[in-house]
């Protein structure tokens, strides 16, 4: 099963008032574990970038000068997803501007090149109602490490949300993850591998050992004796 994780950069919010996308990024992952190949493009949108998209991506007009266009970039896009399925947060934006650019190039649409589209926003709502499902609450509700991700970026925000994917689809992995898998690096926004900080381990306070004792002792009363987590003596021999 071969997916790819998907995320762009744009001038602005909507692509039928003549935004562009600025950057795209794919992370590629087979049977859910990524392989280390991805496409990172950044592209000259031939047009100003709105400040307040700027105000979120931090890319300026002067960085994108000297980039590709869309359309110097757009076989080998397509070429990277072909027959895969794409794993988008709020899929709608980033195909209607992927759709967009490749409809100025007489290209098909995303969804006839891919396998299918997964929307990991939708994803969220269904799993999570009421509460807030950007990446950023993701990250929060999943323990997942995103310190880095000061301002949004393409390539760091593929690598934050396959976490998170594979993270609310953890039940999916037990037949394909090997337990004794090394633990993959994950990307700054420019693609140089991120240190991970040391696991942060939480000793319990001796009222909470008080306490789980407590309950201990009334399983093992109401079990009579059967409480499997409490230490027995060693029989006399």
């Amino acid at each position: 099963m071969r997916q790819i994780v998907l995320d762009t950069e744009t001038t602005g919010l909507d692509p039928r008032q003549g935004h562009r996308i600025i950057e795209v990024a794919c992370i590629e992952m087979v049977n859910r574990r990524l392989t280390g190949r991805h496409l990172h493009k950044y592209t000259n949108p031939e047009r100003e970038i709105d400040e307040g998209a700027q105000a979120v991506h931090g890319i300026t007009l002067e960085f994108l000068a000297d980039k590709p266009k869309f359309a110097d970039i757009v076989d080998e896009f397509l070429e990277f997803i072909n027959g895969a399925e794409l794993i988008i947060h709020n899929a709608p934006f980033d195909l209607g501007f992927l759709n967009a650019e490749l409809r100025r190039l007489d290209r098909v649409p995303v969804e006839t090149v891919c396998n299918r589209v997964t929307d990991t926003l939708k994803m969220a709502k269904e799993l999570h109602p009421g509460k807030r499902n950007n990446l950023n609450a993701l990250c929060d509700r999943y323990e997942i490490d995103n310190s880095s991700r000061t301002l949004h970026g393409a390539l760091l925000d593929t690598e934050l949300l396959a976490d998170v994917f594979l993270a609310m689809t953890r039940g999916q992995n037990t037949l394909m993850i090997e337990p004794d898998a090394e633990a993959r690096p994950q990307l700054e926004a420019d693609g140089s591998v991120r240190e991970r900080k040391p696991l942060l381990v939480r000793r319990a306070s001796a009222d909470e050992l008080a306490e789980h004792d407590r309950v201990l002792g009334l399983i093992d009363k109401a079990s009579k004796g059967a409480c499997l987590w409490l230490p027995k003596a060693e029989p006399v021999v």
